[in-house]
């Protein structure tokens, strides 16, 4: 017996071996079975990475959110292909967050819908990326569910179903124990019941969720947690203007006319009282702000609660938050797409390149004998009408003189251009807008412009923006000395043509004899006083001398006085005694004469008597003729106010360098003989310098030949007509690149000036960039400021690169105006905000604007600033209230208006909980915290999401339940 069992049991283990060598693992036997494998390694893997290490490997940064990345990987299922998506967030430090806020702005939609933190997002990679068989959807799920349960995972997991418009999903989450939590969300497009369009609708909607069908919502009270956030915005710029046009059309006549005549008017633009706004309408940079209005976690019971809230100011509510929306054209190039100063200083600078192919401006007036072919075709002339309201701006916009040293900066000045209120300044900033700034608009408009001048100057018209007195500022431009030198000329003119018309009208005879009598009473008048400070002077030496001295000195003055008086009789133009210097001859008072002022020279004509200067070397004569036609002219002016002056008195006065005094070796000083002593002492001891008293010395012989003559007798040294026609010489001669180099430099310091008048509050940012600009301006047309550009290929990409640098500076001013002008009274908000957009932009600033790869207004998204309780008045006058045409447009079906506004998107958050030793069998969530008054732990059951407006609802609902 032992021995045939033994064999049998030899042959049946021999058996068993056999089949476990050809043992089949029936987990793998499907494809389904497959994938779920796949998933589940996947997984095991990121679980094992972590976070850390998975940004380490290149896990992909959400492009709305700062902390959000994901990881994906492609699953393959026989057929049909997937991916599979982890979404994680970290903080700065590369740790893993604690948990996701409810109110997030830079949440993921999943996130903010179910209120979780990591997720698993698997969609096929279809056309549509959503699956739209059900079945197939809850297999998905199913499988995903098994692999994470398998790997220990409690991330949940969500599958897009149905129309890709619903933007529905499904989701199911692992709680680790024997509860699920489950996920729906869905959206309604269009006609939305009007119950759900109200707080009251949506709280029976999620009340019904766990409370009987048949149980009435109004006679009983549910306990629900409650948050809402409600965003408004601003009506745009675009908007505005479709409205308006909206109120023009649905008008009739009368009544539009009407309303152009009252409100249409009286509605501003933003920047109306800007600087720039007299040269162009600037579009806001602030697009419009975005409100975002939070009421905290509240407890309601009953639907007369939700009735209130919705009733609620959003003044009620804890907290306000403004988003600025910032309008795109601040990040993008601008390829003369924009108007402003910078792109037509562009075009200026254009025209400057195209100016040295041309003599004269004349050669761009005429197409026939334009070097270019480009300007055939490609140039625009302004009709004839808006030339005439140019050349009516600048010359006949009135006659007062403005303020030069308005809007001017303190480095203004170094720039070599003209005043921002001037003539010149004027035209080139005018220029910029005539014709595009082209050439031959350009030549066009200088060529009226000259004509205008010439009138004003055949008229004696003033020379409208320009002073007519003064001396030439040589820091400015040469137009302008031109300009300004001859204003004064035509001035001088008019002087000379009404004293001649007043001498015609009048008779000559008592005109004359009138003349001479209070020419006499003048100069008595003028010897009075000269005598009483005489004799104030004596009076004060006199009052320490003897009574004998003072006897003596009024004798001898009065002995004298008789040919004091015979002498002033004859004295003209006198301006009063010198001190109490006296005339070397006559031992008489020496006075001052009235003297014509020198010539009034311009920057070139200094030039041209340097030249002469250092043609003809410098020696002891007179080194010019202008030098000598002055100095006649003092001489005669002299002689005529002291008629017994000799050479030596007029030197003393006019040059005291060239006589040289000689002190007596011993001087006796006698207290009894002062008398005497000072007969000693006259004449003075002194004499003329060595080059004066030299042999025919130009100077004595000019004093032989001067007349006597007052300043009003003598031929004007300024001769007003020849140098009035010799400036309109050079207007209309003047080189095309000389003219157009003046004008980029006056047109840069204009732009300049007129942008440092904005009011821009205290922004010290601003200012900063501001003094920035005129300093890269000075250093860029100082080249410029040459009479000949050494490189002008150079030259003009340095200047193409200064306008990219003022686009900038702009774009900064009106960013920085908007804001002031819209915070007056929350100066705190716009010094915020702008330190914001600063940090944002100024790294913009060295990228060039005509590059293609500067970056887009969607990298330029400013923070969300929180509104103080005293700042919320301000902000909710943003929101001015919308006009008929607006609320008819926008039917207002939710409540929480703000001034008439209702909200663009509603958010709302239920949720309820229940305790998990009551008896029923809910999950806890991973988020839930532990209170201290209750018997147990509180889990969150059931928590809806709603989303929307009055046209738009969607709903996301998470159900924990025990399956």
């Amino acid at each position: 017996m032992a021995s045939t069992s033994r064999p049998n049991h030899i042959e049946e283990d021999d058996d068993v071996e056999e089949e476990v060598q050809h043992f089949d693992d029936f987990t793998l036997a499907s494809s389904w079975e497959r994938f779920i494998s796949d998933i589940e390694a996947t997984c095991r893997q990121w679980l094992a990475d972590g976070p850390k290490n998975l940004v380490e490997k290149g896990a992909v940064a959400i492009e709305d959110s700062k902390n959000l990345f994901k990881v994906k990987y492609d699953l393959k299922n026989v057929t049909k292909s997937y991916c599979m998506e982890f979404y994680f967030q970290i903080d700065d430090n590369g740790s893993q967050r604690a948990g996701a806020d409810n109110w997030n702005s830079s949440s993921h939609d999943l996130q903010l819908c179910f209120g979780v933190k990591d997720f698993l997002l698997i969609a096929p990679q279809s056309a549509s990326g959503v699956l739209l068989d059900t079945p197939e959807s809850s297999k998905l799920l199913s499988s995903v569910a098994i692999a994470l349960s398998n790997c220990a995972s409690l991330w949940p997991a969500f599958v897009p179903v149905h129309d890709p418009s619903r933007n529905a999903y499904i989701g199911i989450q692992n709680m680790g124990t024997v509860f699920t939590r489950r996920f729906e969300a869905d959206r309604i497009g269009s006609q939305v019941p009007v119950k759900l369009m109200h707080l009251e609708g949506l709280y029976e909607l999620f009340v019904s969720k766990f409370v009987y069908s048949g149980v009435d919502f109004s006679m009983h009270s549910f306990k629900v947690h409650f948050m809402m956030r409600l965003t408004y915005e601003t009506f745009t710029s675009d908007e505005d203007d479709e409205i308006s046009d909206m109120d023009e059309f649905m008008g009739d006549k009368s009544d539009t006319a009407e309303h152009h005549g009252s409100e249409s008017r009286n509605k501003v633009h933003w920047d109306d009282d800007c600087p720039w706004s007299e040269w162009y309408s600037a579009e806001d940079p602030l697009r419009g702000f975005e409100l975002v209005v939070t009421w905290a976690d509240k407890t309601v019971e009953s639907t007369l609660e939700m009735a209130e809230l919705e009733n609620a100011s959003p003044h009620e509510a804890e907290k306000w938050i403004l988003h600025p929306v910032l309008s795109p054209y601040l990040g993008e190039p601008s390829h003369g797409k924009r108007i402003d100063f910078s792109s037509q200083l562009l075009c200026l600078v254009d025209a400057l390149d195209t100016s040295f192919t041309a003599q004269f401006m004349e050669d761009f007036v005429s197409v026939e004998n334009s070097s270019s072919e480009s300007l055939k075709t490609s140039v625009v002339i302004p009709p004839p009408t808006v030339l005439d309201r140019v050349i009516k701006d600048l010359f006949h916009a009135g006659s007062k003189l403005p303020n030069f040293t308005k809007g001017e900066h303190r480095l203004s000045r170094a720039l070599k251009a003209a005043p921002l209120e001037s003539l010149f300044t004027q035209f080139c900033l005018h220029s910029l807008w005539f014709g595009n700034c082209n050439i031959r608009a350009i030549a066009f408009l200088w060529v009226e412009f000259v004509r205008e001048v010439r009138w004003c100057w055949e008229e004696s018209q003033p020379l409208p923006k320009m002073p007519t007195d003064g001396s030439i500022d040589l820091s400015t431009c040469l137009i302008h000395q031109k300009l300004h030198l001859l204003s004064i000329c035509i001035e001088k003119i008019r002087e000379m043509n009404e004293e001649f018309v007043d001498c015609i009208g009048s008779d000559d005879s008592s005109d004359a004899s009138v003349s001479m009598e209070e020419n006499h009473k003048v100069d008595k008048r003028i010897n009075r006083s000269s005598k009483a400070d005489l004799q104030r002077k004596r009076d004060s030496s006199i009052s320490e001398d003897t009574s004998n001295q003072l006897r003596f000195e009024r004798k001898a003055e009065s002995k004298n006085s008789v040919n004091q008086i015979r002498t002033d009789a004859f004295r003209r133009g006198s301006a009063g005694p010198v001190g109490t210097m006296m005339l070397l001859k006559s031992h008489q008072p020496l006075h001052a004469p009235f003297t014509q002022d020198p010539p009034l020279m311009t920057e070139d004509m200094h030039e041209e008597r340097l030249q002469a200067v250092e043609a003809f070397g410098d020696s002891l004569n007179v080194p010019g003729q202008l030098e000598k036609d002055i100095l006649l002219s003092d001489m005669s002016a002299f002689k005529a106010a002291n008629p017994d002056a000799v050479f030596e008195d007029f030197i003393r006065w006019h040059s005291p360098g060239d006589w040289e005094t000689s002190e007596p070796e011993a001087a006796e000083a006698s207290a009894g003989s002062s008398t005497e002593g000072s007969k000693d002492k006259w004449p003075p001891h002194g004499r003329l310098s060595k080059r004066m008293s030299d042999l025919g010395n130009l100077w004595r012989k000019s004093w032989n030949d001067a007349p006597a003559l007052t300043a009003d007798d003598q031929k004007p040294l300024l001769d007003p007509n020849r140098e009035g026609e010799k400036i309109l010489h050079y207007l209309e001669t003047v080189r095309p690149h000389q003219l157009l180099e003046q004008m980029v430099c006056t047109a840069f310091r204009g732009a300049a000036d007129t942008l440092n008048q904005t009011n821009f509050g205290d922004m010290r940012q601003m200012t900063s960039k501001l003094e920035q600009l005129y300093l890269i301006i000075k250093s860029t047309l100082g080249v410029l400021q040459r009479n000949h550009v050494p490189d002008r290929e150079q030259t003009v990409k340095d200047l193409r690169r200064l306008c990219v640098a003022f686009e900038h500076v702009e774009k900064l001013v009106t960013v920085a105006a908007s804001l002031h002008r819209k915070f007056l009274d929350a100066s705190r908000l716009a010094q915020v905000i702008f330190s914001d957009f600063y940090a944002v932009y100024v790294p913009m600033m060295g990228i060039n604007s005509n590059d293609e790869d500067s970056k887009s207004s969607t990298e330029m998204e400013l923070r969300r600033q929180e509104v103080g309780l005293r700042e919320r008045q301000v902000v909710s006058n943003l929101f001015s209230p919308p006009s008929a045409n607006q609320s008819w447009r926008k039917v207002l079906s939710m409540g929480n208006l703000l001034n008439g506004h209702e909200p663009i998107l509603r958010e709302i958050i239920f949720s309820t909980g229940d305790d998990v030793n009551n008896g029923i069998h809910y999950a806890a969530a991973a988020d839930v915290a532990a209170s201290g008054d209750r018997r147990g732990e509180e889990i969150e059951t059931h928590r809806m999401y709603v989303s929307g407006t009055s046209n738009d609802l969607r709903v996301a609902l998470s159900v924990t339940s025990c399956d």
